[in-house]
C-alpha cells in the first residue's frame, strides 16, 4: 500500500507541546484566525478557511489544548485522502464506509488508498455570514455556512446547506450543562458547535443512503492520557456488545478496559486503534484525563434517544443503519515504517441518520470542555459526569 501527501506529511509532525501563543503565532503565519473571547483569559481559535474548524483554545492564555496538523498547515497545498490540519472540533458527514459511503467512490474498494475525505469539508474556504461586534468588543461566537453537492459509493447524489455556529460557554454555561459546580481555582474554557444540515434536494431515503452530521476532535495525546467513557449497563442479550472495538482490528486489553461502568482507552497516539458505542450503550458525555499535565477534558453533545444510526465499518454492511453514537480512535503507526496521521487522539460524535424531506433540516450539537487544576479539585467534576475517579482512572493503564 503505498502512502504519500497527507500520511508522509505528518512524519515531521513535533511531538511537543506548544504553548497557545505559539500555537497562534504559527497558525496566523498560514491563515486568518477569529479568536472567541469573552475577556476571562479563555481563548477559541477559529479558522474559517479551514471549513470553520476549532483549532485550538485555552483556559487561560497559557496551555493549547487543540492538536495541530503542522506540517499540512504550512504545506499550504492540498493533500491526498485527507488534509490533516488537525483541530479539536471539525464538521464531516457520515458514513465514512459502506454501500452508501461517502469517502468511496462507487465501484472503489475499502481500502486506505481509495479513501478520500469529501472536498466541502476537507478543503477551502468556509464563509463567516454573522456581523462582527462593535469595536473594541470581543467577538464570542461566529456562524459560518456551506451549501455543498456530495456522491454515495451507491451513486446517489446530496445536495445540502450546512449552518455552522461556534460559540464560547461561560461559567454558568457549564454549570447548566453539566449539571456541576466547578469549584474555584480550577481554570477552564468550554465551546460549542451547533451544527445544521438542511436537505436542498430530494428527499433522503433510506434505500439509497442516509447522511449523518459527525463531529470530530482532535487532542495531543501523551503516555499518561486515558480516555473515560461512561456507557448505559445492562445485558449484552437485550443491548448488544458494550463496545464495538473492530474497526481496525480488536483492541488489547493492555489498552482497552471496561470496569464499574466506564471504558477506559488509552489515549497515547502510539496504536492505531478506534472503538465506538451504539445508541443503546452510549450517554452523552465522554472524555480524557491526562494525570500529569492536570488536564480533564469531557466532550457533550446531542443524543436525543434515537435508535439508527449510519454504520462507517469499511466493508458491505448487512445492517448499513446500526451504527456508533460516539467513536473513539487513538492514532498511531499504520504500518512497519509507515507513520500515522499525527499522533493524535480523537473524540467523536454523530447525530442519527438523517431522513430529511426537501427543505427538512437538523441540528446537532457538540460542546467541549476543559478543566485545569489539581487532581482534588478536579476529581469531583470526573466523578459526577464521566463516573469515575480520577487516581482510577489514571492507574488503569499504569505499568
Amino acid at each position: 500500500m503505498a502512502l504519500s501527501g497527507a500520511f508522509a506529511l505528518t512524519a515531521s509532525q513535533s511531538k511537543s507541546s506548544p504553548s497557545f501563543a505559539s500555537d497562534l503565532a504559527f497558525l496566523e503565519q498560514h491563515t486568518k484566525l477569529l479568536v472567541l473571547s469573552d475577556g476571562s483569559g479563555a481563548q477559541v481559535a477559529v479558522a474559517p478557511e479551514y471549513q470553520g474548524r476549532v483549532m485550538t483554545s485555552t483556559a487561560d492564555g497559557t496551555a493549547s489544548f487543540g492538536w495541530i496538523g503542522r506540517a499540512a498547515v504550512a504545506s499550504g497545498t492540498r493533500q491526498p485522502h485527507m488534509n490533516v490540519f488537525g483541530g479539536e472540533d471539525r464538521f464531516w458527514l457520515g458514513p465514512e464506509g459502506g454501500q452508501f459511503a461517502l469517502y468511496f467512490k462507487p465501484g472503489d474498494p475499502f481500502d486506505l488508498d481509495h479513501w478520500q475525505t469529501p472536498e466541502p469539508f476537507d478543503w477551502g474556504a468556509w464563509p463567516v455570514v454573522d456581523q462582527p461586534p462593535p469595536r473594541g468588543a470581543p467577538r464570542t461566537s461566529v456562524v459560518l455556512t456551506k451549501s455543498m453537492t456530495l456522491t454515495n459509493h451507491a451513486g446517489t447524489r446530496f445536495r445540502l446547506d450546512v449552518s455552522r455556529t461556534v460559540r464560547l460557554l461561560g461559567p454558568s454555561d457549564v454549570s447548566r450543562r453539566l449539571h456541576v459546580s466547578v469549584p474555584a481555582g480550577v481554570r477552564m474554557v468550554a465551546f460549542e458547535s451547533d451544527n445544521d444540515v438542511r436537505n436542498a434536494g430530494p428527499e433522503w431515503t433510506r434505500d439509497k443512503g442516509l447522511l449523518s452530521i459527525w463531529i470530530l476532535g482532535q487532542f495531543a495525546p501523551t503516555p499518561s492520557t486515558t480516555i473515560a467513557i461512561p456507557f448505559t449497563a445492562g445485558p449484552e442479550s437485550t443491548l448488544g456488545p458494550v463496545v464495538n472495538d473492530a474497526y481496525f482490528g480488536k483492541v488489547p486489553p493492555d489498552r482497552l478496559q471496561i470496569k464499574d461502568g466506564v471504558i477506559r482507552f488509552r489515549g497515547d497516539g502510539q496504536y492505531r486503534s478506534k472503538i465506538g458505542l451504539s445508541p443503546r450503550r452510549a450517554t452523552d458525555v465522554a472524555g480524557s484525563y491526562d494525570a500529569v499535565s492536570h488536564v480533564l477534558t469531557i466532550v457533550q453533545f446531542t443524543n436525543d434517544g434515537a435508535r439508527e444510526y449510519v454504520n462507517s465499518m469499511w466493508e458491505i454492511q448487512k445492517e448499513p443503519y446500526r451504527g456508533d453514537v460516539l467513536n473513539s480512535y487513538n492514532d498511531g503507526p499504520i504500518g512497519p515504517g509507515k507513520p500515522g496521521l499525527g499522533p493524535f487522539y480523537e473524540l467523536e460524535s454523530s447525530s442519527p441518520a438523517l431522513h430529511l424531506m426537501q427543505t427538512e433540516h437538523y441540528t446537532h450539537v457538540h460542546r467541549t470542555f476543559h478543566f485545569q487544576g489539581n487532581e482534588s479539585m478536579l476529581d469531583p467534576l470526573a466523578r459526577a459526569v464521566l463516573k469515575v475517579g480520577l487516581a482510577d482512572l489514571a492507574a488503569t493503564f499504569r505499568p
